[in-house]
Protein backbone atom coordinates (compact mmCIF):
# COMPACT_ATOMS: atom_id res chain seq x y z
CA UNK A 1 0.00 0.00 0.00
CA UNK A 2 1.15 3.30 -1.22
CA UNK A 3 1.74 6.24 0.96
CA UNK A 4 -1.73 7.85 0.14
CA UNK A 5 -4.12 9.39 2.89
CA UNK A 6 -6.81 7.11 2.88
CA UNK A 7 -9.57 10.21 3.68
CA UNK A 8 -8.74 12.87 0.90
CA UNK A 9 -6.47 10.80 -1.21
CA UNK A 10 -3.66 12.97 -1.08
CA UNK A 11 -0.16 11.57 -2.32
CA UNK A 12 3.24 12.91 -2.57
CA UNK A 13 4.45 15.21 -4.86
CA UNK A 14 7.19 16.52 -6.98
CA UNK A 15 9.49 19.13 -6.18
CA UNK A 16 13.19 20.52 -7.30
CA UNK A 17 16.01 21.94 -5.24
CA UNK A 18 18.02 24.58 -6.80
CA UNK A 19 21.68 24.92 -6.47
CA UNK A 20 23.47 28.11 -7.03
CA UNK A 21 24.31 27.50 -10.49
CA UNK A 22 20.46 26.78 -10.96
CA UNK A 23 20.94 23.07 -11.45
CA UNK A 24 17.57 21.47 -11.18
CA UNK A 25 17.69 18.11 -8.90
CA UNK A 26 14.37 16.54 -8.95
CA UNK A 27 13.17 15.16 -5.74
CA UNK A 28 10.22 13.74 -3.97
CA UNK A 29 8.12 15.53 -1.23
CA UNK A 30 5.96 13.10 1.24
CA UNK A 31 2.94 13.69 2.82
CA UNK A 32 3.07 13.91 6.92
CA UNK A 33 1.11 10.08 6.91
CA UNK A 34 -0.19 8.95 11.17
CA UNK A 35 -2.25 6.27 11.21
CA UNK A 36 -5.16 6.45 13.37
CA UNK A 37 -7.84 4.17 14.52
CA UNK A 38 -11.39 5.09 13.80
CA UNK A 39 -14.55 3.09 14.61
CA UNK A 40 -12.20 -0.35 14.48
CA UNK A 41 -10.82 0.36 11.43
CA UNK A 42 -6.69 1.42 11.08
CA UNK A 43 -6.55 4.82 8.73
CA UNK A 44 -3.87 6.18 7.38
CA UNK A 45 -4.61 10.09 7.35
CA UNK A 46 -2.30 13.17 6.76
CA UNK A 47 -1.79 15.66 9.72
CA UNK A 48 -4.46 18.33 7.92
CA UNK A 49 -7.29 15.76 8.02
CA UNK A 50 -6.62 14.83 11.40
CA UNK A 51 -6.76 18.20 12.79
CA UNK A 52 -10.35 18.95 10.90
CA UNK A 53 -11.70 15.69 11.68
CA UNK A 54 -10.90 16.74 15.47
CA UNK A 55 -12.35 19.95 15.06
CA UNK A 56 -15.52 20.45 17.61
CA UNK A 57 -18.40 21.86 16.41
CA UNK A 58 -19.06 25.73 17.05
CA UNK A 59 -21.96 26.55 19.22
CA UNK A 60 -23.00 30.07 19.45
CA UNK A 61 -23.37 31.76 22.28
CA UNK A 62 -26.80 33.81 22.97
CA UNK A 63 -26.30 37.55 23.60
CA UNK A 64 -26.67 38.65 27.57
CA UNK A 65 -29.76 40.82 27.80
CA UNK A 66 -29.07 45.14 28.52
CA UNK A 67 -28.73 45.91 32.40
CA UNK A 68 -32.31 46.74 33.89
CA UNK A 69 -32.37 50.81 35.12
CA UNK A 70 -31.82 49.90 38.59
CA UNK A 71 -29.23 47.94 37.81
CA UNK A 72 -27.09 50.11 36.17
CA UNK A 73 -27.58 52.35 38.87
CA UNK A 74 -26.64 49.83 41.40
CA UNK A 75 -23.44 49.29 39.32
CA UNK A 76 -22.52 53.05 38.66
CA UNK A 77 -22.79 53.04 42.69
CA UNK A 78 -20.22 50.14 42.81
CA UNK A 79 -17.89 51.70 40.70
CA UNK A 80 -17.87 54.89 42.61
CA UNK A 81 -17.75 53.50 46.27
CA UNK A 82 -14.03 51.22 44.38
CA UNK A 83 -12.70 54.60 43.26
CA UNK A 84 -13.13 55.85 46.67
CA UNK A 85 -11.64 53.45 48.50
CA UNK A 86 -8.78 53.74 45.43
CA UNK A 87 -8.13 57.01 45.98
CA UNK A 88 -7.94 56.93 49.76
CA UNK A 89 -5.25 53.97 49.57
CA UNK A 90 -3.59 56.44 47.36
CA UNK A 91 -3.60 59.17 49.98
CA UNK A 92 -2.46 57.18 52.79
CA UNK A 93 0.27 55.56 50.60
CA UNK A 94 1.55 59.40 49.67
CA UNK A 95 1.45 60.24 53.22
CA UNK A 96 3.74 57.18 54.43
CA UNK A 97 5.88 57.84 51.77
CA UNK A 98 6.20 61.45 52.46
CA UNK A 99 7.07 61.02 56.28
CA UNK A 100 9.41 58.37 55.40
CA UNK A 101 11.21 61.56 52.82
CA UNK A 102 11.10 63.16 56.28
CA UNK A 103 12.48 60.57 58.30
CA UNK A 104 15.59 60.35 56.23
CA UNK A 105 16.35 63.94 55.49
CA UNK A 106 16.46 63.87 59.53
CA UNK A 107 19.23 61.43 59.96
CA UNK A 108 21.14 62.25 57.28
CA UNK A 109 24.81 62.62 58.88
CA UNK A 110 26.81 65.74 58.67
CA UNK A 111 30.21 65.65 57.87
CA UNK A 112 32.71 67.29 60.58
CA UNK A 113 35.44 69.85 59.75
CA UNK A 114 38.32 67.98 58.72
CA UNK A 115 41.33 68.48 61.59
CA UNK A 116 44.59 70.41 60.87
Amino acid sequence: MGKKCDLCQRVATKGASRSHSKIKTLKRQGINLQSKTIDGMKLKLCTSCLRTLDKPKRVKTPRKPALKKEEKEALAKKKASMNEKRNDLRVKIAKTKASQNKARVKTKKVKAPAKK
